[in-house]
């Protein structure tokens, strides 16, 4: 039982985080996404196979990523295109194009 318990608070946990991260306005994050729609599309969807699909990802984990690329704390991998295009993205601008490329369906 116990088991169980633990389980249910931690989800409940983690949704409740990723509720507070989607505090950003979806809305405002679509007049945002000019330069994420090159390869990631407006729908949310990679314009090729390198680059991922965005769409239905969870807000905490974007809003996350973006941050980590625009304080240069993420490296490797697409860094070197992803860290410049961060750069002068404030934490409202991150919140509202995570918070609309979590809202679309994949």
């Amino acid at each position: 039982m116990k088991p169980l318990l633990i389980a249910g608070l931690l989800g409940g946990a983690l949704l409740a985080m990723d509720a507070q991260a989607q505090s950003g306005d979806p809305e405002a994050g679509k007049d945002k996404i000019a330069a994420c729609a090159a390869c990631h599309g407006t729908d949310g969807m990679g314009t090729a196979p390198i680059y991922p699909n965005l769409a239905g990802q969870s807000a905490t984990y974007l809003e996350s990523a973006m941050k980590a690329y625009r304080d240069g704390k993420r490296g490797g991998g697409m860094s070197a295109i992803m860290a410049p295009q961060a750069q002068g993205l404030s934490d409202e601008d991150i919140a509202d194009m995570s918070a609309y490329y979590a809202s679309l369906e994949p």
